[in-house]
């Protein structure tokens, strides 16, 4: 009996990871991939969204192949949910080729991968390789710890923070534990912009970590595929800041709020509510699908920080409630201005 090969997809929020496996799924070569999805907040958006891709013979297929987590960080759920899950599959390991994980934009991957160090599940599965996402853009923008300067200055102007921030930590485990980078959205950054961030990635992961240019997650399945690196026998090579601790410690000031409502918007009305909930609170994403009025499909709005796209990627099943349904994922949210944007 084969191993499965394992491919965790991790990255920080909104960097683009659901994309790159809607595009592996619609162009997967053949090969059978389940995945599973790691969501933070209740509302299944990314799992939901992944099944709109069409790609399983029939409903059924799709619901077997595609698996929600959804109880935020994975490496706390490993035991309740991760485990029970990787049981299933590797029951079904003879029709599966592969296995892709996208984690949260919040979790940490190497208790993850230490999973994979269990009996139970190192005897039927190895991590095949680690593809960490990197938004370009926001490097260059000098957000999501793209600035270190800015981040120094913040130290300095506030005593109280003597230490990387949570975030900036996690970042950095991200980049720790590549085996490939996969820069996005870098059709929207100049050229010296660009060689500015990958110099400054370079340094920061090993020599044999390449970078890869990614742009709506349009790349070939044979890049993400086949690392062969059998991850979890190699982890002390791969240092984070939370290898000496028994357990980790989450930001607990990091929530999500879920805006579940039958109304209908005009898309760039909503998003100027948006806009203005983030300049109100510290929002790092939100995502969700919009019901708009007279229009027969589905919206999938994303944001991060200011910046929000949209597409319509589906019709609305005849079955299916025309609801709006966003999470929203920051620090110490309200839920009263954001349920607010129901009864605008």
């Amino acid at each position: 009996m084969h191993k499965i090969p394992v491919t965790i997809i991790t990255g920080f929020l909104g960097a683009g990871k659901t994309t790159l496996i809607r595009n592996l799924l619609q162009n997967n070569d053949g090969r059978k991939i389940a995945v599973l999805v790691n969501e933070f907040g209740e509302v299944g958006i990314d799992g939901d969204l992944l099944r709109s891709c069409q790609v399983c013979d029939d409903e059924n297929e799709a619901e077997n192949n595609i698996v929600e987590l959804t109880n935020g960080c994975l490496c706390c759920t490993v035991q309740e949910e991760f485990y029970p899950t990787m049981q299933q599959l590797l029951q079904r390991r003879e029709t599966i080729d592969s296995i892709v994980i996208e984690t949260s934009g919040l979790a940490l991957p190497k208790p993850l991968i230490q999973a994979f160090r269990w009996p139970e599940i190192r005897n039927g599965a190895t991590v095949d390789g680690v593809v960490t996402v990197v938004d370009a853009h926001a490097l260059s923008s000098g957000t999501l710890v793209g600035d270190l300067d800015a981040l120094e200055e913040q130290r300095q102007a506030d005593p109280n923070l003597d230490h990387e921030t949570p975030i900036e930590e996690l970042f950095e485990d991200q980049l720790a534990c590549a085996d490939l980078i996969l820069l996005t959205k870098t059709d929207l950054v100049e050229s010296a912009g660009l060689e500015q961030v990958q110099s400054w990635l370079q340094q920061e992961v090993s020599p044999s970590v390449k970078q890869v240019n990614c742009n709506n997650g349009e790349i070939d399945a044979q890049v993400l595929l086949g690392f062969n690196a059998a991850v979890e026998d190699n982890l002390d090579s791969r240092p984070s800041h939370h290898d000496h601790e028994e357990e980790h410690d989450h930001d607990d000031d990091i929530n999500s709020v879920e805006l579940i409502c039958d109304r209908a918007f005009d898309p760039q009305a909503l998003i100027d509510q948006l806009q203005q909930q983030v300049a109100e609170q510290e929002i790092y994403r939100i995502k969700g699908f919009v019901s708009v009025p007279n229009k027969p499909m589905r919206l999938v709005l994303q944001g991060v920080g200011n910046r929000f796209d949209t597409f319509y990627d589906r019709l609305w099943k005849p079955d299916e409630p025309r609801q709006t349904r966003l999470v929203f994922i920051g620090r110490e949210l309200k839920r009263e201005p954001l349920d607010a944007i129901a009864n605008i």
